[in-house]
């Protein structure tokens, strides 16, 4: 059975803080964006899109980055690179699962 989880990277220090600049999210997703599973898309407008494995979100009014635990097993350094990236600014991370939305499901 495979899962896949993810950490998530919180736009918090760990005493509360906001951490800036406000677009870090946008800004760590799109360094990761060319490691992509099945490799980086090429042709027009391929660079324009995040990787599934590391997105920018929004929870709770947080900026957030979900990253895949795929990426540890696709590409090492990328891996390392955004949890260093998280303890060097001393952001808080979580692991966890995202879940769907409530509304793509089909409920009974």
């Amino acid at each position: 059975m495979t899962s896949s989880r993810e950490v998530f990277i919180q736009g918090l220090t760990r005493e509360g803080k906001p951490f800036r600049p406000s677009d870090w999210a946008e800004r760590l997703a799109g360094a990761m964006s060319s490691f992509r599973p099945g490799g980086v898309r090429g042709g027009i407008g391929a660079h324009l899109g995040y990787s599934p494995l590391c997105v920018p979100r929004v929870i709770n009014g947080i900026s957030c980055v979900i990253v895949s635990e795929q990426l540890r097993d696709m590409e090492p350094m990328a891996w390392d690179f955004v949890m260093n990236f998280a303890r060097d600014n001393q952001l808080q991370v979580t692991d966890a699962c995202l879940l769907p939305d409530a509304g793509s499901g089909s409920a009974s």
